[in-house]
């Protein structure tokens, strides 16, 4: 059988995983900094911790789990699993005879889930940053896997708006540790209510969110097609008109919706919210350039009760590479009450393509060996081990190449690996306690003494 990988999925080589660790521990540092502490899930959740959290199309996407009783029989012979399965087919078919499991799709619905089963341990506000990989049964395309990691810190047991100003500033200092220039766009869900009641269609909110959603993918006549679609009238549609034709000017464009929302008590609270965001943003120093008031901005996700954010690469066509928001009532559904949270997620994968593109990467961010050591057999075998573990113990990356072979063929191994130096270290350099390196970059080669070697 010729080997194949499953779509959505990619193998990573020592370089892109020298980089993707790159970019993790700058995340990882600033999520430290900020005061977030680590927290790991398991890979997989109960099927109905998930379901219902993620919108109608989110829950499609969510990869189930096979129950490991329809595989594994509880008798042995064929003939008795042939008659346990006759007699399951005489009962009413349930999905969840099926599964009952399934991949985690995000890791803000299994922080929740956390939250809601140790609410009675944990000190808030609570701060949690999680770095792991997540799973949809999405159609894959650059940028878009069906394995893909996260990057998230959220924060719950606050209400203050304090925290959304904090997560732009997380976001705005760790993509400029990461030299990657980009945008926040923002937007908040009680704006997008009062959108739906400007209109006449609180009762199609969600409907009414999750087209506007696509307006990037689909431009304004799909999301039209699609609203009308699902059943909005004609007359709602050109109410929201308006939508469309946002200026460039975040601070004006609330000032319009103000005027709309009028006697809108939700839409008017999304506006002060989203005011006082970018008010205090602008107060710290933020570049203007940096924030934009995206009133289309939807994330089709159904637990986002207020702000959202969506962060994208400014030089590079590529979808969001972050994105977050306020989730206040997510613990509702396990049974825990006022536990308001908020949170942010970083697009590993997709920083990683955005960086690549922009050639971003800094050459310590290359998994490379510094020393080769050339086997030339005999007494130096052992010298050369000595002296490598020597240098690992300064925490210098070193090998020997295994075997005898011509010193051409060594020279090559090192090329190909990118090695910077080959040293050699045969009878005169052991009789002299000498080393002789040469460096493969500049092609210079010199001879030092041993201690100086191990000085350098």
């Amino acid at each position: 059988m010729k080997p194949s990988l499953a779509k959505g999925t990619r193998d990573f080589t020592a370089q892109e995983v020298s980089r993707r660790k790159y970019i993790i521990s700058i995340l990882q540092n600033n999520f430290e900094l900020f005061g977030f502490q680590p927290l790991e899930t398991p890979s997989f959740e109960n099927l109905s911790t998930l379901t219902g959290k993620y919108g109608e199309e989110g829950d499609r996407l969510i990869f189930k789990i096979l129950n490991s009783s329809i595989n594994e029989a509880k008798v042995e012979k064929k003939t008795q699993m042939l008659h346990d399965f006759q007699k399951a087919l005489e009962k009413p078919f349930s999905a969840e005879s099926l599964t009952d499991k399934a991949l985690r799709y995000d890791l803000t619905v299994p922080f929740a889930r956390f939250v809601a089963m140790n609410h009675g341990k944990l000190t808030f506000p609570f701060k949690r940053s999680q770095i792991q990989p997540v799973w949809r049964a999405d159609r894959p395309q650059k940028g878009r896997y069906r394995e893909f990691y996260q990057c998230d810190a959220d924060v719950v047991g606050s209400e203050s708006l304090l925290q959304e100003v904090e997560l732009v500033q997380l976001y705005l200092k760790s993509f400029a540790d990461l030299k990657v220039p980009v945008t926040i766009h923002m937007n908040n869900r009680k704006i997008l209510s009062g959108l739906a009641e400007y209109a006449g269609i609180t009762d199609k909110l969600i409907d009414f969110t999750v087209a506007l959603d696509k307006l990037d993918k689909i431009g304004k006549d799909g999301v039209v097609k699609e609203l009308l679609e699902r059943e909005i009238s004609q007359e709602s549609i050109d109410k929201l008109d308006f939508l469309f034709s946002q200026s460039d000017d975040a601070l004006e464009n609330l000032l319009q919706l103000k005027e709309k929302f009028a006697g809108n008590e939700i839409g008017l609270k999304g506006v002060e919210e989203l005011e006082f965001v970018l008010t205090q943003s602008l107060n710290l120093g933020v570049d203007i350039q940096n924030l934009v008031f995206n009133i289309t901005l939807a994330r089709g996700l159904d637990y986002y009760t207020g702000a959202i954010f969506e962060v994208k690469a400014d030089e590079v066509a590529m979808g969001s590479i972050g994105g977050g928001g306020r989730y206040d009532n997510l613990t509702e559904v396990f049974g825990v009450k006022n536990i308001p949270g908020i949170g942010i997620s970083f697009g590993l994968d997709r920083i990683y393509l955005v960086m690549e593109e922009l050639n971003l990467f800094p050459e310590e961010a290359s998994a490379k060996i510094e020393y080769l050591f050339a086997n030339f057999g005999g007494e130096g075998i052992t010298e050369a081990l000595k002296l490598i573990m020597k240098l690992r113990t300064k925490g210098i990356s070193a090998e020997l190449y295994p075997e005898n072979a011509k010193i051409n063929k060594q020279f090559t191994y090192a090329e190909k690996k990118g090695i910077k130096n080959l040293v050699f270290l045969g009878e005169e350099e052991i009789k002299n306690n000498t080393v002789t390196f040469k460096d493969l970059e500049a092609g210079e080669q010199k001879t030092v003494s041993l201690e100086e070697f191990l000085g350098e």
